[in-house]
């Protein structure tokens, strides 16, 4: 039995933890290729013209996919907390992909709405376990690795490296700190992000994202706005923007986006104001299936630049 994972959205928060899961219920996990030009052209020729260029992808990281693997592995994220859902389009993704693509028969789609913690999201993998008719105690083994595989995942990131880019670690004694926000499948996907977390790192700075910030941290900033927002991702990217302000901890924040990223509109203002208001160094990257690698860099090495050339005029004074 073969099934697929593409290689987009949720696949970059939880990976480990889904491949793993379907590895041990005794399943071939077949992950789709890597963004490719071509990938990306497959999902903009299907989806719905207004979505964002992560959406497109998924799409055609589901065409990748079809006529290799028996079932293709498709969460309706609903929310994995009592505070935030996720976004609209999370929502509706299997909707979209059967009205979008053609054939797409085989597509195994598992609703997510965890509120009431482990408990629940056990009993979540033993009813998809159950449509492979796989026993309790299978389907127990395979829960329990899989949380061991993740929250090996977030330890790696807590020591300084980002496992999805295959970085082990960083060279803590950077002379530039650089606190790196957005959502996991812009940040992680190497292709869509023109490498941008890679090209920071060659350029001498220590880079922290969301996930390298621990969870009890992020929730000390909860109540910095008036009304939280309604998606899960967006909270976790304003909550980590707050404690670089209000720390000190970073030199500068840079904030990757999708272009037509309705929940990011909110969330890059916010920051920005934050930002503008504390004096911290503040520079939106946004991205579509049309960025180029070339004036990205030249951002990317302005504000490193600008930032070292910051830090010499304050030792002076």
């Amino acid at each position: 039995m073969k099934i697929g994972i593409p290689r987009a959205l949720a696949y970059f928060a939880y990976y480990p933890f889904i491949n793993t899961f379907f590895e041990k219920l005794g399943m071939e996990v077949v992950v789709s290729d890597p963004t490719s030009k071509e990938v990306i052209d497959a999902g903009v020729e299907d989806a719905v013209t207004d979505a964002c260029v992560p959406v497109k992808l998924f799409h055609g990281h589901v065409k990748n996919l079809m006529g290799r693997v028996d079932y293709i592995f498709v969460p309706r994220l609903v929310r994995v907390n009592s505070e935030a859902t996720f976004c609209p389009k999370f929502l509706g993704l299997p909707d979209m992909l059967v009205c979008s693509i053609d054939n797409l028969t085989n597509m195994l789609e598992v609703r997510i709405e965890i509120i009431k913690g482990k408990r629940q999201l056990f009993l979540k993998c033993l009813e998809v376990a159950r449509r492979f008719n796989k026993n309790f105690f299978m389907t127990w083994k395979a829960y329990r690795q899989a949380l061991r595989s993740f929250e090996s995942h977030i330890m790696q990131f807590l020591q300084g490296g980002i496992p999805p880019l295959g970085i082990l670690s960083q060279d803590k004694s950077s002379d530039i700190k650089l606190g790196v926000v957005g959502y996991p499948y812009l940040l992680y996907d190497s292709y869509v992000s023109l490498d941008l977390i890679k090209k920071l790192i060659g350029m001498g700075a220590y880079v922290v994202t969301p996930e390298m910030v621990p969870e009890e941290i992020k929730k000390r900033y909860a109540g910095k706005l008036r009304k939280m927002l309604f998606w899960t991702f967006s909270n976790s990217v304003l909550r980590t923007a707050f404690h670089f302000l209000e720390t000190g901890c970073v030199d500068g924040i840079i904030h990757v986006t999708a272009f037509g990223c309705g929940p990011d509109f909110i969330v890059d203002k916010v920051i920005e104001l934050e930002a503008k208001e504390r004096k911290m160094p503040f520079l939106t990257i946004t991205l579509d299936e049309h960025t180029g690698q070339e004036g990205i860099n030249t951002r990317l090495e302005a504000f490193v630049d600008m930032l070292r050339r910051r830090k010499r005029k304050e030792a002076v004074i």
